[in-house]
């Protein structure tokens, strides 16, 4: 890895994203694989990651959550399927056709809007309708398709759904899966309902990162995993459960790390405060390397007083709490630590590793949120 001129700088492994995606592939058995490039490429970079997906022939699909990230996709140079998996303002529908998108719908205001352009526009529009099997967020009810089936009907330009999906609620936080083995039921009812109305969809999809990891029966025609393709599991159950029913330890490799610098070095008088609210204080002398990360960047502000960072292969503690821009680690005991030195936020420096679900563990959150909220001001680069 080249020298960052950066003072801080995530760094990319296309490498564990490639060993990442043969692994998804293997799994997904000749399914058609659609890798979730939302929240940033969760939070590695669209366009980075893009490049990279673009070079892998198993990756039909790319899944998004807004038109701004289809856009981006599509600017980043991919021209494979884009699966929209959040609304589109209705005044910007015509981004549909021109960016070639596959919607997720799940308001037949929309669908009706859509119907009406492709007609006028002349064209066909794939739509993937959302069915509402227990989340409760997103999704169509039995109750409602025969509306829907009605719309896809009056529409030359819809003809039928090109796909149907629902997303499971409860298959990562337990080793009971019960819940989403009924979730699986009520889509498998909705879907034989859907062609009594002779809208029967040509693609069936339900498996995110868990469900592919675990269950084949939840696979259908496409997958579409997210955390896993950078190299993270979707929890601790998860990888629990994969491990008890006979799964290895090499199934993914994390595609990020995080580094930064030293800015400055002070030397702090025993007794003295460090940072906001007063909430460390020293014991001893102290000496402190301030960094220039904070929670603007995506450095939760509750790693205050409980993480460390990496620096020269040993553990500096966090000392105060973490400032807007800015944080402060007890270097007291590393020697020849000077300004200007590397400093590994997440990653593997000598013989320790920071992962994120450590981060996460701190934070009292999920590794998704630790990765999500990195800022996509700070330079991505892949090697």
């Amino acid at each position: 890895m080249k020298q960052m001129s950066s003072l801080t700088w995530i760094e990319l492994s296309s490498k564990a994203l490639a060993h990442n995606i043969r692994s998804l592939s293997s799994l997904a058995q000749n399914r058609l694989l659609a890798v979730c490039v939302k929240a940033n490429a969760y939070g590695h970079g669209l366009e980075e990651v893009i490049g990279r997906l673009a070079e892998h022939s198993e990756v039909t699909y790319v899944t998004v959550h807004s038109l701004e990230e289809a856009s981006q996709a599509r600017q980043a140079g991919w021209t494979g399927r884009v699966l929209v998996l959040g609304s589109i303002p209705s005044a910007n529908l015509e981004a549909v056709i021109e960016h070639d998108l596959e919607p997720m719908i799940f308001d037949k205001d929309r669908l009706s809007l859509l119907g009406k352009l492709a007609d006028r526009q002349r064209v066909q529009i794939k739509t993937h309708l959302k069915l509402e099997t227990g989340t409760n967020r997103q999704g169509i009810t039995e109750k409602e398709l025969p509306a829907f089936a009605a719309i896809y009907q009056k529409h030359a330009g819809l003809k039928k759904p090109f796909g149907a999906a629902t997303h499971f609620a409860n298959i990562e936080d337990t080793t009971s899966h019960d819940y989403a083995e009924q979730q699986l039921k009520n889509f498998s009812h909705l879907v034989k309902r859907m062609a009594a109305l002779k809208i029967g969809p040509r693609l069936r999809h339900t498996a995110c990162s868990a469900a592919l990891i675990l269950f084949d029966k939840t696979r259908f025609d496409l997958v579409r995993p997210g955390i896993a393709a950078y190299g993270h599991w979707p929890s601790k159950e998860t990888y629990l459960s994969y491990r008890l029913q006979g799964g290895g330890n090499d199934l993914f490799h994390p595609v990020l790390s995080w580094k930064t610098r030293v800015t400055q070095i002070k030397q702090v008088p025993a007794d003295s405060f460090i940072g906001y609210g007063c909430t460390y204080r020293t014991t001893a002398r102290t000496r402190l390397a301030v960094l220039p990360i904070g929670y603007a960047d995506g450095y939760d502000r509750q790693l205050s007083n409980l993480a460390y960072v990496l620096i020269k292969g040993r553990r500096a503690p966090v000392r105060g709490r973490v400032c807007m821009n800015l944080t402060m680690v007890d270097i007291t005991d590393i020697k020849g630590v000077r300004t200007g030195d590397e400093v590994t936020l997440i990653g593997r420096d000598g013989d320790e590793v920071l992962t994120v679900e450590q981060l996460a563990s701190w934070a009292g959150t999920i590794n998704y949120e630790i990765l999500a909220r990195l800022s996509p001001l700070i330079q991505r680069v892949i090697s």
